[in-house]
C-alpha cells in the first residue's frame, strides 16, 4: 500500500473526528491504521473490528477500542450494524468484498440511507466502470439502482457522510435530538 494511500487514510480518519465521527475501520495495518491515526490524532474516537488469522493481522496501534472477530462475515456484520456509512479507500480482496457486500445490501433494500463512498477516484474508476458496465449489459444491476459516489478529497467524504447521515450523536445530543 503506497504512503499516498496511507497519507489519505490518515486526512480522511482525521476530517471524521474533526466532524465529530467515531473513525472504525477493520483494525489492521495499512490504510486502516492511517485512518484510525488520523482519528486519534485529532482527538477523535478509534475503532478497530480486528480479524484473527494465522499469519498477519495484529490489531494496529491507535485504536481506543478494539473488537476481534475469528470470522469475515461476523466483522463485516458488524462494522454495517454500528456505522452511519462506509468511506472506501484503495485496498485488496477484503476491501473489495465489503464494497460488494454493502452495495448487495442496498441493492436488497437490507440498508436504507447508507451513503457509500469510495475515495480515490484514480483507484476505484477503473474497476467501477468495468464491472458496472459489464453488470448493466447483462441486466443483473439497473443503473441508478445503487449509489456509490467517487470522490477525491477527505473533506468531500466528510461532507457527503455528514449530508446523508445528518451530525454525529454526540452532536445530535447537544441538540436535544
Amino acid at each position: 500500500m503506497g504512503f499516498e494511500y496511507y497519507r489519505l487514510g490518515r486526512e480522511l480518519g482525521a476530517a471524521l473526528a474533526e466532524a465529530g465521527f467515531t473513525v472504525m475501520t477493520g483494525g489492521g495495518p495499512g490504510v486502516m491504521e492511517a485512518a484510525n491515526r488520523g482519528a486519534q490524532e485529532a482527538g477523535g474516537h478509534s475503532v478497530g473490528c480486528n480479524i484473527r488469522l494465522p499469519l498477519e493481522q495484529h490489531p494496529n496501534p491507535y485504536l481506543d477500542r478494539v473488537l476481534t472477530f475469528d470470522y469475515f462475515f461476523v466483522r463485516k456484520v458488524m462494522l454495517v450494524k454500528y456505522s452511519s456509512g462506509f468511506i472506501f479507500l484503495p485496498g485488496g480482496f477484503g476491501t473489495m468484498d465489503e464494497l460488494f457486500e454493502t452495495l448487495t445490501l442496498i441493492q436488497t433494500g437490507k440498508l436504507h440511507a447508507f451513503p457509500c463512498i469510495a475515495l480515490g477516484r484514480a483507484f476505484w474508476r477503473p474497476l467501477l466502470d468495468v464491472a458496472l458496465e459489464r453488470l448493466y449489459e447483462v441486466g443483473t444491476v439497473s443503473p441508478g439502482e445503487v449509489e456509490l459516489a467517487l470522490v477525491d478529497t477527505p473533506a468531500e467524504a466528510v461532507e457527503l457522510i455528514a449530508a446523508t447521515c445528518g451530525p454525529p450523536l454526540a452532536q445530535r445530543a447537544g441538540q436535544g435530538v
